[in-house]
């Protein structure tokens, strides 16, 4: 089981987190919403919770906790900028279907 994060959005976190001021990584997780039953959550994480699954790649931590893995694991973190916007992007292999509004997922 793994989580990989880019360059870029090794890059992306590295800076926000000197910025910040603080922090370990940062935390992936899904949960239940959305038209397709599941959406990606991310947040910067200042520690790790004990049942925390953690991943380092490209010199950041990535903690997941163990009721999310199963859906994301094998999944790469990507930072884009595409134009005016900018972002992560999720590219989960487990993924089989989007919705139209690209908020949520189905495995």
């Amino acid at each position: 089981m793994s989580i990989t994060i880019s360059d870029s959005a090794a890059r992306h976190v590295n800076r926000y987190l000197a910025k910040r001021g603080k922090g370990i990584g940062v935390r992936l997780g899904v949960k239940t919403t959305g038209c397709s039953g599941l959406a990606y959550k991310i947040e910067y994480a200042d520690e790790s919770a004990p049942e925390d699954i953690v991943f380092e790649d490209n010199g950041v931590k990535v903690l997941v906790d163990p009721k999310s893995l199963p859906y994301i694991d094998g999944t790469q973190l990507d930072f884009v900028r595409e134009g005016l916007n900018e972002g992560f992007r999720f590219n989960n292999p487990n993924e089989r279907d989007r919705c139209g509004c690209g908020e949520s997922f189905r495995v």
